[in-house]
């Protein structure tokens, strides 16, 4: 008999892990025998959803919202002041604002490409999260919880929703970044199957680890992971249920098919030069989140679930203004080109792109010269826009100190209705583990329903 060492050992030695999601067709009809449904085939939502897909843009180090999206007037009149107890001032905006669209949302100048949406943006500028603190912070907005090992948001979609393309993962992550590593992305105790896949973005490098196999042939892969699919049905046979042998099964056939299928998605040669120029491709300063932008399009088209974009750097406590230039430099035009993208191919209503980072920052002045500001987790800002959101829309505020006033916002608020919108009830959301039901909001959570269309 097949022991568990046995496959894992095998495992070890001639099949890196790469991602989990579905199984071959063929091997499906295998495994049904052996008492294994694909977990990952699509699935029914609760109720008919507003969007097919999700492109989360993570800008990791908590992006200031007084330089970005979030022009409070208030704070403008009281700059200069000094903040009771302290030895600090209140900072004005380090940029200027200027209103766009029919809708008039105020937004930093140095997004002059993505102020062409302006009408297309909700701007959420009450969010409010439980830490201060970057990997506490940044582990919470993507699993709602930092005291604990919980899946990742991308998890759950996939959970709920399966995924629509058996030869590439459910849910990718590029270029991931931020102090937190792969519980950023991990499925933590839902099966394998559905944790995130990491694709690296940047030149000269592999954007997948071992996605070719520099010592088989294609039919001699084959041929061995067929032998060893066989050992693994035999012993999930005889366990009846065991999430991590199903793991390895539909690791090994998803790797395999990735070798054929991933190289050609992440190859944009075939892109025309119009596109590429409008992506940012071929200039230093947007070429690596451009290309991030531009594969997302080219994966949701492809029938990828969950896609997660990141870039770090806006941990800005010195060198605010150049700083956050440089960050939005980098950013602007390939977001704008992605928003663009998905309108030209009729993709922008069934997509929901969510912008922002794991939280915000101070009103008060820091660091030499005052050209900084502290982190903040009363108050900030992200944006919504795509399927089922109402666009040219600012919903609440925050005072003066920084903290959310007006129409609050919390992270469990913001994931009920991420999930809402992909036609899940985060409520009925669930999974059994360790004695009791888990659901990716705990017990908190509401639907931000002002803001939907």
């Amino acid at each position: 008999m097949t022991s568990r060492r046995d496959i894992l050992r095998l495992s070890a030695a001639g099949f890196p892990y790469l991602a989990l999601t579905g199984i071959a067709a063929e091997q499906a009809r295998a495994a049904a025998k052996a008492g294994f449904e694909n977990p990952l085939a699509p699935k029914k939502p609760h109720y008919e959803p507003k969007v097919k897909r999700v492109i989360m843009l993570f800008m990791q180090g908590a992006p200031s919202q007084h330089e970005t999206f979030d022009y409070n007037e208030e704070l403008v009149k009281a700059a200069g002041q000094k903040v009771e107890g302290q030895n600090q001032k209140l900072l004005a905006p380090v940029v200027e604002f200027t209103r766009h669209g029919k809708s008039g949302l105020p937004i930093a100048n140095i997004f002059p490409h993505l102020a062409k949406h302006a009408d297309d943006l909700c701007l959420l500028n009450a969010m409010h999260t439980n830490s201060p603190a970057h990997p506490q912070a940044s582990i919470f907005m993507h699993t709602g919880s930092f005291t604990f090992v919980r899946p990742s948001i991308g998890s759950w979609a996939v959970y709920g929703l399966g995924t629509e393309n058996k030869d590439l993962p459910g849910f990718v992550t590029m270029n991931p970044v931020g102090l937190g590593g792969a519980a950023l992305y991990g499925s933590a105790f839902l099966p394998a199957s559905y944790q995130g896949t990491a694709v690296t973005i940047a030149k000269g490098q592999s954007p997948i680890e071992n996605i070719a196999n520099a010592k088989l042939s294609a039919e001699r892969q084959r041929r061995q992971i067929d032998f060893v699919q066989q050992m693994n049905r035999d012993l999930l046979a005889q366990q009846k249920v065991d999430n991590e042998i199903e793991g390895l099964i539909e690791s090994y056939e998803l790797a395999f098919r990735m070798q054929g299928a991933v190289p050609s998605l992440l190859d944009i040669k075939g892109e025309k030069p119009g596109t590429l120029a409008a992506y940012g491709i071929n200039d230093n300063p947007t070429r690596d989140f451009g290309a991030q932008c531009l594969l997302a399009r080219r994966m949701a088209e492809a029938g990828v679930r969950f896609i997660e974009l990141n870039m770090g750097g806006w941990d800005q406590h010195a060198g605010l203004k150049a700083r956050i230039t440089a960050n939005a430099t980098a950013i602007d035009k390939p977001v704008s080109a992605l928003i663009a993208d998905l309108k030209e191919r009729g993709m922008f209503n069934d997509t929901l792109l969510v912008w922002g980072g794991e939280f915000g920052r101070s009103t008060i002045e820091q660091g030499p010269g005052g050209d900084g500001r502290q982190h903040n987790n009363r108050g900030y800002s992200m944006w919504l826009a795509g399927g089922g959101i109402k666009g040219g829309m600012r919903y609440g505020s925050c005072d003066v100190s920084g903290g959310a006033v007006e129409n609050k916002v919390h992270l469990h608020d913001l994931h009920a209705t991420i999930l809402h919108l992909l036609g899940l009830d985060h409520t009925r959301l669930t999974f059994r583990y360790a004695g009791r039901d888990f659901r990716l909001t705990d017990v908190h959570g509401n639907l931000v329903k002002p803001i939907l269309s």
